[in-house]
């Protein structure tokens, strides 16, 4: 006779399992091309080089092969854009983070990431939405380090729970902090914090006015500030809350929406305006 032992019973000694990865990409010119310089790779993190056609940018893809977050995960992604390369990367699908045993941050997922941007280089930082569900637990960096001359794009996402199945996030905790660092110099730090019921802390006028899912984009280049009043044309038009600054060549810009998908569209158009190109064809996978 096989018996189980109940969950009320496991020892809280016991120690689980928790997932381990990290991924890193450089990139350098050669023959005015930019091509791959170095890849590594271990645990659950993976890169895949999709073939660049025509005109399009060098892409890395990064994968979560253990399909999400849990409680205590680690991930690490690193990327080097080389002096005068240009390339994107970007994710091959929505971040999942799911229930942690622990939402005070004692058993949280943790993400860190490092980009270095190189004189006269291009860099593109465009993950797909990071979706916590209820109960999760996320504790994410993101640290940038470029040169005066350089220019980035960078986006990242937050869903609070999938509506289309039905889902509500009563509880969580995120803590989601940037560092720009420009010409060796601080230009940009910023934190956002959630802990608790979401619903409550995003239901303000000045908090999100209900908001479900938010966006962040970070438009970094010696021209930026020139685009300020086109971009908040645009930002007019959406169906998101919406609102740019900018200051000493960088543009910032917010989007919050009681809707995922809504988000995402009005997300889309606000990148193509500022590309000038199309997105990575996994956004539209």
């Amino acid at each position: 006779m096989t018996t189980r032992t109940a969950p009320s019973e496991i020892s809280p000694s016991l120690r689980l399992e928790r997932a381990r990865g990290r991924a890193e990409v450089a990139f350098k010119t050669r023959e005015g091309a930019t091509v791959l310089d170095r890849l590594f790779q271990e645990g659950q993190a993976k890169i895949r080089l999709p073939k660049s056609h025509g005109r399009d940018p060098a892409t890395a893809v990064l994968i979560n092969t253990a399909g999400g977050i849990a409680g205590g995960d680690r991930l690490a992604y690193g990327a080097r854009f080389g002096a005068g390369t240009r390339a994107v990367v970007t994710s091959q699908a929505a971040e999942r983070v799911y229930r942690s045993s622990a939402t005070d941050g004692s058993l949280a997922g943790e993400v860190t990431t490092w980009l270095a941007v190189e004189a006269g280089a291009f860099a593109e930082w465009l993950p797909q939405e990071t979706i916590l569900f209820d109960g999760a637990a996320l504790d994410r960096r993101l640290e940038v380090e470029m040169a005066a001359d350089a220019r980035l794009l960078l986006c990242e996402s937050v869903v609070l729970g999938r509506a289309a199945m039905g889902e509500r996030v009563e509880n969580c905790r995120l803590v989601d902090r940037f560092r720009i660092r420009r010409g060796g110099r601080l230009v940009f730090a910023d934190t956002l914090r959630i802990e608790g019921a979401p619903g409550e802390i995003l239901a303000g006028a000045a908090t999100g006015r209900g908001a479900t899912a938010t966006a962040t984009i970070l438009w970094v280049a010696p021209e930026a500030d020139a685009g300020l009043e086109a971009l908040r044309a645009l930002l007019d038009g959406l169906e998101s809350e919406a609102g740019a600054s900018a200051w000493d060549g960088m543009v910032c810009v917010r989007l919050v929406h009681g809707s995922a998908r809504s988000l995402r569209d009005d997300l889309v158009r606000v990148l193509l305006h500022i590309r000038q190109a199309d997105l990575p064809r996994v956004w539209s996978c």
